[in-house]
């Protein structure tokens, strides 16, 4: 089995990637919606957020308004790094048993986990390979105001915060630029997927 990390900064493409790598065979675990899973009521983080971030956080059927909780650590590093204690570890939990579950059915299966802060928390290093995804940053920009819902300075905000994409790239294995269109991007998506098979052979 080949575990490979693939990553990249808010609006860079990483999702559409992952999804492309999907198509071509490979398994896809998306980070994020294991975090959707932790935070839902019974889920294994949700007592423990709910407890240190109050009821105001809540929606009126009980969930966590995940907007909401973003909101409370925006611009807070002290409570980000509060927030990914309590749901980190229950994020990597599941994130491990769905791969243990991969390799027992299937053991020359290409996993690929997508995580926005693979590098940022040094998880980088539990994979074989790590596919950066990049872009241009005023596209990045632009994607999170249209798809995620942001102001650009919340957008702005969140980038600054993250690594600079030449720090990405130093330990990346492959790199996808997604820059251009969405035809160029699945081409170097291909590549990296056939690169990562043969060299399983």
């Amino acid at each position: 089995m080949l575990r490979v990390g693939l990553t990249g900064g808010l609006g860079s493409g990483k999702t559409f990637v992952g999804h492309a790598l999907q198509s071509f065979g490979c398994h896809l675990i998306q980070a994020d919606e294991l975090g959707h899973e932790v935070l839902m009521p019974g889920g294994e983080a949700y007592d423990a957020v709910v407890a240190e971030f109050g009821n105001s956080i809540l929606t009126a059927g009980g969930a966590i308004d995940r907007r909401a909780l973003a909101t409370a650590v925006f611009d807070n590093p002290g409570r980000l790094e509060l927030l990914s204690r309590l749901v980190h570890p229950a994020v990597l939990r599941r994130e491990e048993a769905r791969i243990a579950e991969i390799a027992r059915t299937e053991p020359d299966a290409i996993v690929v986990v997508e995580a926005a802060i693979l590098i940022e928390t040094g998880s980088y290093k539990r994979f074989d390979k790590l596919i950066v995804v990049v872009c241009d940053p005023e596209q990045q920009i632009e994607r999170a105001m249209k798809r995620g819902g942001m102001t650009r300075e919340e957008a702005e905000s969140r980038i600054r915060r993250q690594l600079p994409n030449e720090d990405k790239i130093r330990v990346a294995d492959y790199v996808v630029d997604t820059s251009g269109c969405k035809e160029h991007a699945l081409e170097q998506a291909r590549a990296v997927f056939e690169s990562m098979r043969s060299g399983m052979a």
